[in-house]
């Protein structure tokens, strides 16, 4: 991948050449890579945190979404590739982000590399059905109803014909490449597996966090914390903190299985 092609994925809020890990942040289906900075500020002094920024949106509006999750996939995995410097590679993802850094976690290990750590946040595991099949051919009415109901959208976005005009293609493409998305058959990932989920999220219930544990023989664990669908806006704190903590012991998620805890 050519390095213009690299820099219209990846996003650097806050360089830090010397920090010993980098963390990949991916944003949930209709975000862009600055809802990801306020956490690279907070974490500048443990990682340097890359934000992906999907096709379709802020400076890649002109260009249409991807809607196939396996081939964003493909391309943030190439991306990674041709950006990496040799150090350790942890990986965070929000809803639709979380299945991405799954996915992209797949592609690091398959082609022989490591992954520090994987975040999945706000998802069902794989392994789960995902519950939704038809929200990306709703009317643009329907569309911004099933926003409104998940939160974490800009209040302002959904409001303003002229900016919704500009947004909902990439949304409704990131919902199609969400519905239409099917795992492939594979072993178990390697590296270790946090998850964090909100306890009243409508989308995610506890036993499908937990279904996580199966996709990785590596040490796992779930927090769960008050909040919905967008848990880590109230909680910013608290995810930055273990994120932290995880980033300088990786392996402290346990030599085994550990059950889930309430931390917020």
């Amino acid at each position: 991948m050519s390095s213009s092609a690299v820099r219209r994925w990846l996003r650097r809020f806050h360089p830090a050449p010397h920090a010993p890990t980098r963390l990949v942040c991916l944003p949930h289906a209709g975000g862009s890579a600055s809802f990801y900075f306020p956490f690279s500020q907070a974490l500048s002094t443990s990682a340097e945190v890359l934000t992906v920024q999907y096709p379709g949106r802020q400076e890649r509006y002109h260009e249409a979404g991807l809607t196939d999750l396996h081939a964003m996939a493909d391309r943030i995995a190439e991306a990674l590739e041709a950006e990496t410097d040799g150090r350790p590679l942890a990986l965070f993802g929000h809803s639709m982000g979380a299945m991405l850094a799954y996915e992209v976690a797949c592609r690091v290990e398959d082609r022989g590399g490591a992954v520090e750590v994987l975040f999945a946040s706000g998802r069902r595991a794989p392994s789960c059905p995902h519950g939704l099949e038809s929200v990306h051919t709703l009317t643009d009415e329907g569309l911004v109803a099933e926003l409104g109901a998940m939160g974490g959208t800009d209040t302002e976005l959904l409001t303003t014909p002229g900016m919704l005009r500009m947004v909902l293609p990439a949304i409704r493409s990131d919902y199609e490449a969400v519905e239409t998305y099917r795992p492939r058959q594979r072993p178990p990932l390697r590296c270790p597996v946090q998850v964090l989920t909100g306890d009243s999220d409508p989308r995610v219930d506890l036993d499908q966090a937990a279904a996580w544990a199966r996709h990785t023989v590596g040490p796992f664990d779930l927090r769960v914390l008050s909040g919905g669908h967008f848990y880590l806006t109230a909680h910013q704190a608290a995810v930055v903190d273990l994120v932290r903590q995880r980033l300088a012991e990786p392996t402290a998620l346990a030599a085994g299985r550990l059950p889930y805890s309430n931390v917020g």
